[in-house]
């Protein structure tokens, strides 16, 4: 690679980031079911306790025109100018335990450099394992735990924790060419694609969130606070179930994909958890179209129709 700039600019907390810390990414990109990474990043920034490390160039990585920062027009002036976050933070668990975590979009542009740069910085500062999670949308049931695919080197996650493991071409994620690369190098890297019940793709999904950050914790150890999360997840799911309870075609539809769900974990002969024997992919659309609605009743009425958050 010919000479250049760096992507990103280190802030003064560099220089005390210890050797040896796990890294943990999630990047929000055009798959984010439930919200789980706009989730992450969110609960990453609020409720952790971090400090900035790096922050990375938008000039240079974001498409502007195809994710618009948010401005806000007061009466007759502008005001509050919200940029996108690409960042990289030194941050502790509940233990205060240091690890570092990578939040924000996926860069639109420049991926090889990127991700040159990003292993630049897992070498810097001689990152021990690297996790990194995204999700998308699946034919399940969310009666039913979110289940994960799991990719990279630690084959001990893979053994333990992929519940899917299909021989497929997928479109590529900028962390998907992150963890190629290091697994070139023989470095520990983990890959979670979380499997989020595709009628729930397009709002924020506290399960998603949940799933997330349990992954997170079975790769790294860290302890990370979940409470408060796990009670909007209680509560988001007793809504749909009400909604489900009440209607007799919605609960048969349920029930379709509660059955495959359970034959293929119970180790039956069907090939995937989302086909039925003559290899059909269940619909649930319209679970969807009856919970609309209540879907539109989370999001905020200026919040973007996928539930993610400015970044």
């Amino acid at each position: 690679m010919t000479s250049r700039d760096a992507l990103f600019e280190l802030t003064d907390v560099a220089d005390h980031v210890p050797a040896g810390l796990d890294l943990v990414v999630a990047l929000t990109g055009f798959a984010d079911a439930g919200a789980a990474a706009a989730q992450f990043t969110e609960y990453a920034r609020e409720v952790i306790d971090h400090e900035v490390v790096a922050v990375f160039d938008n000039d240079r990585l974001l498409d502007y025109r195809a994710r618009r920062p948010i401005i806000y027009f007061d009466q007759d002036h502008l005001s509050d100018y919200v940029p996108a976050r690409l960042e990289l933070a030194l941050a502790y668990d509940d233990l205060h335990r240091p690890f570092l975590v990578l939040t924000g979009y996926e860069p639109d542009f420049m991926w090889e450099a990127f991700v040159h740069d990003l292993i630049g910085i897992i070498d810097r500062f001689r990152v021990a394992r690297v996790t990194w999670l995204h999700a998308i949308p699946m034919p399940v049931p969310h009666t039913r735990p979110i289940g994960v695919t799991v990719s990279g080197t630690r084959s001990e996650l893979i053994e333990n924790m992929s519940v899917w493991r299909p021989h497929t071409q997928v479109p590529a994620h900028v962390l998907h060419l992150l963890e190629y690369r290091l697994s070139e190098r023989g470095d520990a890297v983990t890959g979670f694609a979380l499997l989020v019940p595709h009628y729930l793709s397009d709002t924020e999904f506290p399960s998603a969130a949940l799933a997330a950050i349990d992954s997170v914790s079975a790769a790294t150890g860290l302890i990370l606070p979940t409470d408060e999360l796990r009670e909007e997840g209680r509560e988001f799911v007793s809504r749909i179930d009400e909604q489900v309870s009440g209607n007799e075609e919605l609960a048969k539809l349920v029930g379709t994909l509660e059955e495959r769900y359970d034959a293929y974990m119970e180790g039956s002969n069907l090939p995937s958890p989302l086909m039925d024997s003559d290899g059909t992919v269940p619909s649930a659309d319209e679970i969807a179209a009856e919970l609309e609605k209540f879907l539109a009743g989370r999001r905020g009425p200026e919040e973007p129709p996928n539930g993610q958050i400015p970044l």
